[in-house]
């Protein structure tokens, strides 16, 4: 395998380190925190940009990852008779026009059977990955992730169709 490739199950995938980081490596552990999360935001644009990735492929990843930091921020702040600011624990305001459609007018059935799982894995041990290799502090983290979230949100509310829900996620100039 060439050294620009790495493996996920089976699956070999270029790797999706940004072109400004020197020899595509992970930031330092001890590098600036800044440094980590711009590290984790371009890999996440590089890679659901590259794969096309379904605003509802996206939106169960960072799901899962909002829950497993905000969980283990407020069991550390609960430890410590600390509160954590509501714009880590809560969902962020979005502006919509018009008013959604519901989910219980979607097949789930269908729409859960439509999901590349493996491409979704890769996400995940993708984020995982730089989480954990970079020990970036879960209160950035989250942060960065709730601005995901924001976003996806928007795009999901404005889903007037199941396969819109499929529709690649559409990430802002810059972002």
């Amino acid at each position: 395998r060439p050294d620009n490739v790495v493996s996920a199950d089976c699956i070999h995938v270029p790797r999706l380190a940004p072109a400004t980081m020197a020899d595509n490596a992970l930031p330092a552990q001890d590098s600036p925190v800044e440094e980590r999360l711009l590290f984790l935001q371009e890999n996440m644009v590089s890679f659901t940009t590259q794969f096309s990735m379904p605003i509802v492929e996206v939106s169960l990843v960072l799901s899962k990852y909002i829950r497993i930091l905000l969980e283990s921020l407020e069991t550390a702040a609960s430890r410590n008779g600390e509160e954590l600011p509501t714009r880590l624990t809560e969902v962020w305001e979005v502006d919509v026009e018009g008013e959604a459609p519901g989910i219980d007018s979607f097949p789930l059935e269908t729409l859960l059977g439509s999901l590349d799982e493996d491409r979704m894995d890769i996400l995940d041990t993708l984020i995982r990955t730089i989480l954990n290799e970079t020990r970036l502090p879960f209160a950035p983290a989250l942060t960065l992730l709730r601005e995901w979230e924001s976003m996806v949100r928007v795009q999901l509310a404005n889903a007037s169709s199941p396969g819109q829900l499929f529709s690649p996620i559409e990430l802002p100039e810059g972002f």
